[in-house]
């Protein structure tokens, strides 16, 4: 008689997830799925939209990532323009998207991961949260997390008008510099961002680097962005796929498509991306099947090094404690904490940088729009945004594969493979299914827009069925 353990919703991510475990008649773990039970349908009602309006209306697929999107969407709009963009209107908008990067690194290592890593898997629910994190580190620390938050937010809200959802790309540029006062607030508010990297980067290493070490492991292909260097690139660059081993396997930028397919199951609205020649294999990892990983440790695993020094310098000492490609989950914490350093880094070189206040802000130089490709590095990975135009500028086609959609499999194999790990004999607890969760909440999913996630309250239902569908045992927490 099967059994069904639901866990639904999944706690501390971007949008809204569930997971179901099926036990078979011995009561051991035989499945596991991700399930994203919404449809919210952004592809199909862009369609018709001006294209000047498309970075305002796809920044809001995310309430926590949406500099990406709307940085990628912009890219996009310079793509299908045929326009490329002043050198000035490039660092700034690298200067915009480093700084969203370094927030939302922040809020997954202390907001969302913390808790599972600071405080522990198995404490009490009621301190799985950040006021626990706050209780573990300190209060200054704790008050540092949020002062360096909304400093760092700063920079987003100087140049790109206010600090949610920015205002300020256009086709071939930007619509606002920095002055000389915005210069200098910049540059003060980059050193802190550096020092508390630093100081971030040297926690998570003497706390939570060795527990997660080896933890998970899915051989699996990896892609990310890379520059000219072969080093980790988050606003612009060429994607970089390495095989299981380590080798190159392909390059790619707008015939992303000769590359990237998708295949539908029946039970979730997201869709599973594979290397279209490799194949879809199933749910399985190794050479012989094209399910990749995207986000900090595939980025690390596609590069040859980071652009900046702390940040190299840590990138070079974690490849020589671990393999190369780094296959193991846990990796992806580690990872984060090494990009949050070149993150930082990137912001004080650019808040550095003079050309920041030229006023060359614009290449006006645009043609009838067609097909556009923007691809940018999400926090949490590679993320594709593709529009076809006809001659008015109106959206005809629209395309997007954003990291997590990427992460699909990944994410649905490892859920998988720790549940066979933790649940024996269908005995379940709290502590478990937080493991279970943590595990997945490692890819820092998003599935829609925001996180739901309330302090103390976790609510999470697990449901174990007959094979029949019958109810015979719940399990509820966070509620009544």
């Amino acid at each position: 008689m099967m059994s069904k353990i639901t866990i639904d919703p999944v706690t501390r991510l971007e949008g809204h997830g569930k997971i179901e475990i099926f036990l078979d008649d011995e009561e051991e773990v035989k499945g596991a799925y991700l399930q994203v039970p919404e449809l919210r349908g952004f592809e199909k009602f862009c369609e018709g939209r001006r294209a000047e309006d498309m970075p305002t209306i796809t920044s809001r697929i995310c309430g926590v990532c949406r500099e990406a999107h709307y940085l990628a969407s912009t890219k996009t709009l310079d793509s299908a323009f045929g326009v490329t963009p002043t050198e000035t209107a490039t660092k700034l908008r690298e200067l915009v998207y480093n700084a969203y990067i370094f927030s939302d690194h922040l809020l997954h290592l202390y907001f969302l991961a913390g808790p599972d890593y600071l405080v522990g898997w198995n404490a009490p629910k009621a301190e799985r949260n950040i006021l626990g994190v706050i209780k573990k580190v300190g209060k200054d620390v704790g008050k540092r997390v949020i002062e360096t938050r909304a400093k760092v937010t700063k920079i987003i809200e100087i140049l790109g008008g206010k600090p949610i959802h920015p205002a300020f790309g256009i086709p071939g540029g930007v619509t606002k510099g920095l002055d000389e006062e915005e210069f200098e607030q910049v540059k003060v508010i980059a050193d802190s961002c550096v020092e508390f990297a630093e100081f971030t980067y040297k926690l998570f290493k003497t706390s939570v680097f060795k527990e997660v070490d080896q933890e998970g492991k899915l051989e699996t292909y990896y892609m990310g962005l890379v520059d000219d260097k072969d080093r980790v690139s988050f606003y612009d660059g060429e994607v970089r796929v390495v095989d299981p081993e380590g080798k190159e396997f392909c390059r790619f930028g707008f015939d992303y498509l000769d590359y990237v397919k998708e295949h539908v199951e029946p039970w979730t609205y997201v869709k599973f991306p594979y290397l279209k020649p490799v194949g879809w294999k199933g749910f399985k990892d190794g050479k012989d099947s094209g399910i990749y990983k995207v986000g900090p440790i595939a980025r690390l695993n596609v590069a040859k090094g980071m652009k900046t020094k702390l940040a190299n310098e840590a990138y070079k000492e974690f490849f020589e404690e671990h393999e190369r490609p780094a296959h193991f989950t846990g990796a992806y914490i580690q990872a984060r904490a090494i990009e949050l350093l070149q993150a930082a880094e990137r912001i004080k070189e650019l808040s550095e940088d003079k050309t920041l206040l030229n006023k060359d802000l614009r290449n006006p130089d645009l043609k009838t729009p067609s097909r556009g490709v923007g691809i940018t590095e999400a926090a949490r990975g590679t993320l594709f945004h593709d529009y076809t135009f006809d001659e008015q500028g109106l959206v005809r086609k629209v395309n997007l594969i954003v990291p997590t959609t990427q992460n699909s499999s990944p994410i649905s194999m490892t859920v998988r493979d720790s549940a066979k790990r933790y649940i024996k004999k269908g005995v379940v607890n709290d502590g478990i299914l937080n493991r279970i969760e943590r595990d997945f909440r490692t890819y820092d999913p998003c599935f829609a827009c925001a996180s739901h996630f309330i302090p103390g309250e976790e609510p999470l239902e697990l449901i174990l069925r007959r094979e029949d569908g019958t109810i015979f045992k719940r399990i509820k927490r966070g509620g009544a």
